[in-house]
């Protein structure tokens, strides 16, 4: 069994997640270059198996996808051309990036953390997977 990974695209970085092999618990993995994305996650994958993609759906308040969608459509038929055998679902990131900063402020963190983008989107990442176990986990009883 492989692991999850959540992506929440951008158009200059992308932050990703992963989760441990029983797909349990989300943590934060690492924001890259978005040209470098496939190259980076073709890399990941010789090390550690890869079970689906988890890619945010951004969505407008009014439930309409947002401006960047059509950028994240090119970008998941770039990452079934790399990853022809492995699924790929969408999870709605709404207002992940504002939950994302929040979080960093009720730890305390500084406000230079607090304004590292990358981060920022490497938390965003997380957030989207965690949402995806959480809406897609069976009851154990």
């Amino acid at each position: 069994m492989g692991v999850l990974i959540g992506i929440d695209f951008g158009k200059k970085r992308t932050g990703l997640a992963h989760t441990d092999p029983g797909h349990i618990i989300a943590s934060g993995l690492i924001t890259v270059d978005t040209p470098s994305i496939i190259s980076f996650l073709k890399n990941y994958h010789k090390e550690t198996a890869i079970e689906k993609f988890v890619v945010g759906q951004p969505k407008q308040r009014d439930g309409n996808p947002s401006e960047v969608e059509h950028e994240i459509l090119d970008f998941i038929d770039r990452l079934k051309k790399a990853f022809p055998r492995t699924m790929i679902s969408r999870q709605d990131e709404r207002f992940t990036s504002k939950m994302a900063l929040n979080s960093l402020i009720d730890i305390g963190a500084k406000k230079k953390k607090r304004k590292d983008k990358g981060l920022i989107d490497e938390i965003s990442a997380t957030l989207i997977l965690q949402s995806y176990i959480n809406a897609n986990s069976k009851p154990v009883l």
